[in-house]
């Protein structure tokens, strides 16, 4: 049997594994396209050929290599992009493996490339605060103000991801009865989540505006359209800018469509939602995932508790005598298992 060249091996890997086999969705599609494209010029510039006359040879450990430190050194890409890159890679070379075994030797170089460590990014959520305060504002007149605030707080209601918003459909809301909403998330996985009245009644009001086909977007754009996730981020950035502008130092970070998905988690974990249920709640495939609010929660609660916590001075002073949960057990057992 006749070994495949790189340019059949590229299509199969688009259109026969990532869509059929493994039935990624178009948006993580799209991202593995970005990186292979990038490696195919890449790989065309070093060996000053043209991208269709490229072979399975040129791809070798010390081009990947050099794409890499490419990547850091000349396009600026963060250490979290290049290692996101690499598994794009190690998935890419894993299905060359098996399309050409005579390649094998070099796919397990290339798969032994290691991701480069870094830390875990911040998670920035909104206090309940800011919250009440972002909807006081929200203006209750204008052509769209209905439906900017029927999205902000579908986002804080349900903490979906803005691709899951931009693909909602009529037919995935049930507004009678129990309102709820049927989510449609990576890998192309299926959550149902409830919503609150206010939500269901603002919900009500925009498709009462707009068209009652099932098969319609909820959130609709100027023109008409499904808003993108693009035209989901303008509208949260415009509405939340007065609050970014307000906020400290430790949270400098822009608010975002998914600033809105770390606060509907802490707020639930806030409110003595247990974890797995705030788990199927956000659609994360792992528990990990859900228990980093979990850090956070217990972090501002020890922030609490040392802003409580009387001064040294006041300790010796014989007007303020020891306070008695410093040496009570049980108190600090409870505290170890927060």
């Amino acid at each position: 049997m006749k070994t495949p060249n790189l340019g059949q091996i590229v299509h199969s890997f688009f259109v026969d594994y990532l869509s059929l086999q493994k039935g990624l969705q178009a948006t993580s599609i799209q991202s593995y396209r970005d990186v292979i494209k990038l490696l195919l010029g890449f790989t065309a510039d070093r060996h000053q050929r043209k991208v269709s006359r490229l072979t399975i040879e040129d791809l070798t450990l010390e081009l990947i290599q050099e794409f890499l430190n490419h990547l850091e050194q000349e396009r600026r890409n963060h250490i979290r992009t290049r290692n996101h890159r690499l598994a794009v890679l190690h998935a890419f070379f894993e299905y060359l493996a098996r399309r050409a075994p005579e390649a094998l030797a070099i796919c397990q170089q290339i798969a032994a490339i290691p991701t480069k460590r870094t830390a875990s990014p911040e998670t920035h959520y909104l206090e309940r605060e800011q919250i009440a305060d972002l909807f006081r504002r929200l203006p209750d007149k204008g052509r769209h103000a209905l439906r900017d605030r029927t999205l902000l707080l579908f986002l804080y209601n349900t903490g979906a991801r803005a691709q899951e918003v931009a693909r909602l459909r009529v037919n995935q809301l049930e507004l009678s009865g129990q309102p709820r909403v049927r989510l449609h998330g990576k890998g192309d996985k299926w959550r149902m989540c409830p919503l609150w009245s206010e939500s269901a009644d603002c919900l009500r009001q925009l498709l009462q505006q707009s068209s009652s086909d099932a098969d319609a977007p909820v959130f609709l754009s100027t023109r008409s359209t499904a808003l993108t996730r693009f035209g989901i981020y303008k509208i949260v950035r415009r509405h939340c800018q007065v609050l970014e502008e307000n906020r400290s130092r430790r949270q400098d970070a822009h608010i975002s469509p998914h600033t809105f998905r770390h606060t509907a988690a802490v707020h639930l974990l806030e409110s003595g939602v247990e974890v797995n249920v705030i788990r199927g709640w956000l659609g994360h495939a792992s528990l990990d995932t859900t228990n980093r609010y979990a850090e956070i929660t217990l972090k501002s609660k020890e922030a609490a508790l040392r802003a409580c916590e009387p001064s040294a001075d006041a300790m010796q002073s014989e007007s303020h005598p020891r306070t008695v949960w410093k040496d009570d057990e049980q108190l600090l057992k409870w505290l170890d298992s927060l």
